[in-house]
């Protein structure tokens, strides 16, 4: 499919950018060409206007003066459409009537004879009462040569432009395809996990309902294990979905936050109320450490997520008779949220992919393992609230997250 895609770019690529180089080859040749010809055609209009000035204008011989340019040669012709000046003028001309004899009057006209290019321009002019064709010769061979060689170097610079642009548009075609390559190779992943993580508590709430349908006549007390499973596999599906569903709608900017100021303080205060019956009953120790009367503005439910997605992944993390500081101060700028553990720690490899979707450390090192959706939508909510997030952690000392808000930023 990305193959399909690249050439298509390249293809689209190299024809913009060999349109580009023909129109500029086309408009060099062109400026070249009208200069070079201007000046040729200005010399040529100067002779005849010249030669209708008032006044004498014939030469010894009775023939009209000659302008002024030594590179424009006279040529006369009678009312029988006949060279009259045959022994003044070279043979080119006298050897090629037919080709040089005028075909109009005041217009000019291009003649190739024996190898070489001139532009004429004739009119008419009374001599001894006689009309004669007065016929004004430019050699244009030099001309000529500089404009077949200019051609020719803009036709092999355009080949070598083209394939070029071939070769160039391949490789940005290539480099401009990572990024897709890297967000479908990650939605793929996202969709592999995701099946996974749904089909493993399905499988077991299936399993246990078979079970179930095997002995109709059982009581609820009897099957109370079975039924305990299937309660649990059950909110652990629901949360997620729940998850899932918040971080695709993220992806698509359809969640907004809702900010308003609020005591963070209090928000804290609340949580760890809600937390400390947990803690006791696995015998660990949760402390809170704020300042009073901390106020920011953010949104208030995804701040609580947050503080309990953390707050679960450090009980998740942390042994019994385990103790877990959360830690809140503030600056005239900026707000620091601290969670830290003093639980089984992350080795250093894995700490730059905990916010990766679905990612896990080695299950065995915890208690209870999780779909790995809680710490990707916990970047998530310190993204939107334009916080920065580090993570210090070490094998059998702790993890301690730091969280720095910037303080009172509404958009």
């Amino acid at each position: 499919m990305f193959q399909r895609t690249r050439i298509r770019l390249t293809i689209l690529n190299s024809l913009v950018f060999i349109i580009l180089i023909g129109v500029l080859a086309t408009i060099i040749y062109s400026y070249v060409e009208s200069r070079l010809y201007r000046d040729v055609n200005t010399e040529l209009f100067a002779a005849v206007e010249r030669i209708k000035q008032p006044g004498p204008i014939e030469r010894p011989g009775g023939l009209p003066m000659g302008p002024r340019d030594p590179r424009i040669v006279v040529l006369v012709w009678n009312e029988n459409n006949e060279m009259v000046n045959l022994d003044r003028n070279p043979t080119v001309f006298t050897d090629n009537q037919a080709e040089f004899s005028p075909k109009g009057l005041n217009k000019l006209q291009d003649v190739q004879a024996e190898g070489f290019y001139f532009r004429t321009i004739a009119v008419k002019e009374y001599l001894e009462s006689k009309e004669i064709t007065v016929q004004f010769v430019r050699n244009i061979t030099s001309e000529k040569d500089m404009l077949s060689n200019l051609l020719l170097i803009l036709v092999i610079g355009c080949s070598i432009g083209s394939v070029c642009a071939v070769g160039v548009g391949f490789f940005l075609a290539g480099k401009a395809l990572v990024p897709i390559k890297e967000a479908w190779q990650k939605q793929q992943e996202f969709v592999s996990d995701a099946s996974h993580e749904l089909r493993t508590p399905l499988a077991v709430i299936q399993a246990k309902t078979d079970l179930l349908w095997r002995s109709p006549s059982s009581t609820i007390q009897d099957q109370a294990v079975e039924i305990s499973i299937i309660s649990k596999e059950c909110r652990r599906l629901s949360k997620l979905v729940v998850n899932l569903l918040t971080l695709a709608r993220s992806d698509s900017d359809q969640l907004e936050m809702e900010k308003e100021e609020f005591l963070l303080s209090t928000l804290l205060h609340e949580i760890m109320e809600h937390y400390s019956e947990i803690a006791i009953y696995q015998e660990k120790t949760l402390r809170l450490d704020v300042s009073s009367s901390i106020s920011f503005v953010g949104d208030r439910e995804r701040l609580y997520q947050l503080m309990v997605i953390l707050l679960d992944n450090a009980l998740k993390n942390t042994n019994e008779s385990g103790e877990i500081v959360v830690t809140c101060s503030q600056s005239v700028s900026s707000i620091l949220l601290k969670v830290q553990d003093n639980g089984i720690g992350i080795e250093e490899e894995h700490i730059s992919k905990i916010f990766d979707r679905f990612y896990q450390v080695a299950k065995s090192r915890t208690t209870e393992a999780g779909a790995g959706l809680g710490l990707s939508i916990a970047k998530w909510i310190i993204d939107k609230h334009h916080g920065k997030v580090k993570v210090y952690s070490e094998i059998g000392k702790g993890t301690s997250f730091e969280i720095v808000f910037p303080k009172n930023r509404k958009t």
